[in-house]
């Protein structure tokens, strides 16, 4: 096996050197990550700015770019041959119902679903961001559970890890959502100017059972297949004869 492996928290987080290290001994690893923090890119290209790759002495490939710039330009232009899986954390901070939409960490998992790869977004609960040793055996098992197992080359999942230990099991959820954010914050620059702070995000809502956030309060890992293709199907017939009235 041959994966790329990218995140973004940044090449030089904890959870990304804790998973190389660890799918190492499952195949070959190529790292290609953001150089710093692009914690909330989504699915952002960079269209405007050339990017420039270096790489560390780990061997890790690190972009000015977007993650979904890293996964792209390894598939694209970087890798002389594709990779088998494209793997995305291990995040620090969940990624939970709404959070999808904005995560950089999931953009790179489907980038790679995107071209054609099985993907999988991996994000850890919590606050102890300096051991990632119980996420990585849990990664590390569903990863070889889909190679034995092989999923379709266009599925991405999105998995959730809790903040206890040991784990209650896994279960295939769906994604819940929150209450609509907090107001921006207000504040002024050392010139007197007004700036504003995106506000935190709101409250559980639908966090019931069968939602990735009660999976990870119960103390299951949180298993959500993503699908890419935002068309309502169920609404196209009757939208179609809605339109005919457009004058």
């Amino acid at each position: 096996m041959h994966f790329l492996l990218s995140n973004d928290d940044g090449y030089q987080s904890l959870g990304i050197h804790a998973l190389a290290e660890a799918l190492s001994y499952l195949g070959k690893v190529t790292v290609v990550a953001p150089d710093r923090d692009r914690s909330g890119a989504s699915n952002s290209l960079t269209l405007d700015a050339p990017l420039y790759v270096k790489q560390d002495s780990h061997g890790y490939y690190y972009v000015n770019g977007t993650p979904t710039d890293c996964v792209h330009l390894a598939i694209t232009g970087l890798m002389e041959e594709e990779p088998d899986m494209v793997i995305s954390g291990i995040n620090t901070g969940a990624n939970l119902g709404d959070d999808v939409l904005y995560s950089g960490t999931v953009a790179a998992a489907m980038e790679g679903r995107f071209l054609g790869r099985p993907a999988i977004a991996f994000s850890q609960t919590g606050e102890d961001w300096e051991n990632y040793s119980e996420s990585v055996d849990i990664a590390t098992s569903i990863i070889k559970h889909v190679m034995e197992y092989p999923l379709q080359q266009d599925t991405l999942l999105n998995v959730n890890l809790p903040k206890t230990y040991p784990i209650k099991g896994y279960q295939v959820t769906r994604l819940g959502n929150r209450h609509k954010s907090k107001p921006a914050q207000a504040a002024f620059d050392p010139k007197g100017r007004t700036v504003y702070w995106v506000g935190p995000v709101g409250a559980e809502q639908d966090a019931g059972e069968g939602t990735d956030f009660h999976a990870i309060r119960e103390g299951f890992v949180s298993i959500t297949p993503l699908q890419v293709d935002l068309t309502r199907f169920q609404l196209i017939d009757s939208l179609a004869k809605w339109a005919e009235n457009i004058n």
